[in-house]
């Protein structure tokens, strides 16, 4: 049986997120649109990707080929397929799904 005190600290972990999801509505509900909110969900989704592709590839290591050109690969196989379908989460599966194989099975 989970202890007590570790049921407390979910409870209280739980009611922080939610009041933390909420607060944003709380405070901007009935505003007009605000210029800096439209900004940042216009400039956020770039800055975020490249942060993802940072994150990515800051461990690999350039000299090594077996670590580099799966990255490519798949990195130019998300490019590509958002080039073509406009879909984030199918890009972003298929060139997870890329890179797992060649990492496995050719690499």
């Amino acid at each position: 049986m989970i202890e007590k005190h570790a049921l407390i600290a979910i409870a209280v972990m739980t009611l922080v997120t939610v009041f933390l999801r909420f607060v944003p509505f709380l405070f901007l509900a009935g505003k007009e649109e605000l210029p800096y909110l439209k900004y940042l969900g216009k400039m956020l989704p770039s800055a975020i990707m490249g942060m993802l592709v940072v994150y990515c590839f800051k461990d690999t290591d350039i000299t090594v080929t077996a670590e580099i050109i799966p990255a490519l690969l798949a990195s130019l196989v998300i490019v590509l397929i958002h080039a073509l379908k406009k879909n984030t989460l199918l890009s972003i599966l298929s060139g997870s799904l890329v890179y797992i194989l060649l990492v496995n099975y050719f690499f």
